[in-house]
C-alpha cells in the first residue's frame, strides 16, 4: 500500500512531536524549514525542504512536486497562512485563507469576533503613533499594547500610568518592533484567572478536549510560567468557557482541525484573549499535558484530520498534569545541580533545559527566554502541581550576574 505523504511546516523542537508521530504512523514526511540544521531534519527518513515556512509560493511548488496528501504545523502561527493556501490550492483538509488571517492577526480576529457578539476586551487597531495617542485617550484604566501579528508574548506590555505619555510611547515602539505589518493593537487590561482551551473541530463541530489553568509572570509582559490540567475553576465557569470557545471557533470559521483558545475570566465574565487555529504553543500543553491528563493523543488526531481521515476519540482517563518553568535572572548560567534526584521523584515525566552551561540568559521577558521546565502528572491537578513543585525545589540553578 502506498504511503500517504504529510508535509509539516517547521523543523524546530516545537514541531518535533508531530514529525516523530507522523513517522510512527508510517507516513512519508516532508519537513519544511529555512534552517538547514533544524532538529526535525535529523529524524530518520524525513524528506528535507530548506524553504521558509512563510514563503507561500515556494512551499506550494514543493507541495505539488511531492503530491502531498496533507499539510500542517504545530505550535506556531507564522506558517498558518501557508498551510491554508496550500490546503485551498490542492483541495486538502484544512482551514481557509480567510480563517488563517483571522486566526493570526489579532486586529482581524477581534473584528471578526465582535461581528458575532463574542465577548472580547475593548480594543483599537492603530497604524501609527498619532492614532495610538488618539486611541489611548479612550482608556481610564490600565491597558495592554501588543503587536497585531506575533505570538509567544513577544512585544506585549501593560501601561499602568495613563498620564505618563513618554512611557506609553516607549511601549508603542516596543510593540511595533515586533509587528511584521507595523500594526499594533491597544486593548483594555483584563484582570482575572486565565485559561487555555484545547479543542478539535471536525466538519464544523467543535469538541473540547481539555481546559488548562495558566500562571503568568503578570505585568508588564505576562509570560506563561506554568500550566495545570484539568482546570480547577467552578463548574459554572467551566461551562461558560466551553460555550465561549465553541462560539469563537464558529465565528472564525475553524471548520476542521485543532485550535488553542486563550480566555480570561473577568468580573464581567469570560472574554477571549485570542484563538489559534492550531495546537497550543511551545509549552507542551497539547504534546504532553493533554495526553497525561486525558489519554487523548492530540498530535495524532491533528495529523489524521490533515490527511482527511475520519477520526473518533474519547478520554481514556481523568488525571492531573502540570508544567512549571524555572525562575531565572539575567546573567550567565554557571551550574545546574539536583537533576538526577529530581527525575526520581514521583510523577516526574520530563525535565528539560533549553540553554546549556555557559549560556548568557535574560530575565523572563517572553516565551523563548525561559531556560527550562518540569512536567509532572498525578491522580488529580493538585497532586500534579505538588509533584512539579517538589522537582523544581530539588534543582539548584546558579546564575552569575553579568559584570
Amino acid at each position: 500500500m502506498k504511503k500517504k505523504k504529510l508535509m509539516i511546516l517547521g523543523g524546530s523542537i516545537l514541531q518535533l512531536p508531530a514529525i516523530e508521530k507522523a513517522k510512527q504512523l508510517g507516513l512519508e514526511v516532508i519537513v519544511v524549514d529555512m534552517n538547514p540544521k533544524a532538529v526535525g531534519f535529523n529524524v530518520s527518513g524525513v524528506i528535507k525542504e530548506v524553504i521558509s515556512t512563510i514563503d507561500i509560493e515556494a512551499v506550494l511548488v514543493a507541495a505539488r512536486e511531492h503530491k502531498i496528501d496533507g499539510i500542517m504545523t504545530l505550535a506556531s502561527d507564522m506558517p498558518m497562512n501557508t498551510v491554508a493556501k496550500v490546503s485551498e490550492e490542492l483541495k486538502l483538509t484544512g482551514i481557509s485563507c480567510d480563517t488563517a488571517l483571522r486566526a493570526t492577526n489579532k486586529a482581524e480576529m477581534r473584528r471578526s469576533l465582535l461581528q458575532y457578539d463574542i465577548a472580547i476586551p475593548k480594543f483599537f487597531k492603530v497604524a501609527n503613533v498619532d492614532e495610538f495617542l488618539e486611541k489611548i485617550s479612550n482608556f481610564s484604566q490600565p491597558f495592554i499594547v501588543k503587536p497585531a501579528d506575533n505570538s509567544g508574548s513577544r512585544g506585549i506590555f501593560k501601561v499602568q500610568n495613563l498620564k505618563d505619555l513618554s512611557q506609553a510611547l516607549e511601549v508603542y515602539n516596543f510593540a511595533k518592533s515586533f509587528s511584521k505589518s507595523g500594526i499594533v493593537v491597544v486593548e483594555e487590561f483584563m484582570d482575572g484567572p486565565e485559561v487555555s482551551v484545547e479543542s478539535i473541530t471536525i466538519q464544523g463541530v467543535t469538541h473540547i478536549l481539555q481546559i488548562t489553568d495558566k500562571e503568568t509572570t503578570g505585568a508588564p509582559n505576562f509570560v506563561e510560567i506554568g500550566h495545570v490540567q484539568p482546570s480547577r475553576l467552578p463548574l459554572k465557569t467551566i461551562q461558560e468557557i466551553e460555550k465561549l470557545t465553541i462560539a469563537a471557533n464558529k465565528a472564525l470559521k475553524i471548520d476542521n482541525g485543532p485550535s488553542h483558545t486563550e480566555i480570561i475570566i473577568t468580573s464581567d465574565g469570560a472574554k477571549i484573549v485570542e484563538v489559534g487555529a492550531r495546537m497550543g504553543g511551545g509549552d507542551n500543553i497539547t504534546t504532553h499535558l493533554v495526553p497525561l491528563s486525558t489519554g487523548i493523543d492530540m498530535v495524532e488526531l491533528s495529523i489524521k484530520i490533515a490527511l482527511g481521515e475520519k477520526v473518533t476519540f474519547q478520554p481514556l482517563f481523568t488525571r492531573g498534569s502540570a508544567i512549571k518553568y524555572f525562575e531565572q535572572s539575567k546573567g550567565v548560567l554557571k551550574n545546574i545541580s539536583g537533576l538526577h534526584e529530581a527525575k526520581q521523584l514521583p510523577g516526574i515525566q520530563k525535565i528539560e533545559f533549553v540553554h546549556g552551561i555557559g549560556a548568557t540568559i535574560d530575565a523572563i521577558i517572553n516565551s523563548s527566554s525561559r531556560i527550562g521546565y518540569v512536567i509532572a502528572d498525578g491522580n488529580n491537578a493538585e497532586e500534579a502541581v505538588k509533584n512539579c513543585q517538589k522537582a523544581v525545589s530539588e534543582i539548584e540553578i546558579e546564575i552569575e550576574k553579568e559584570k
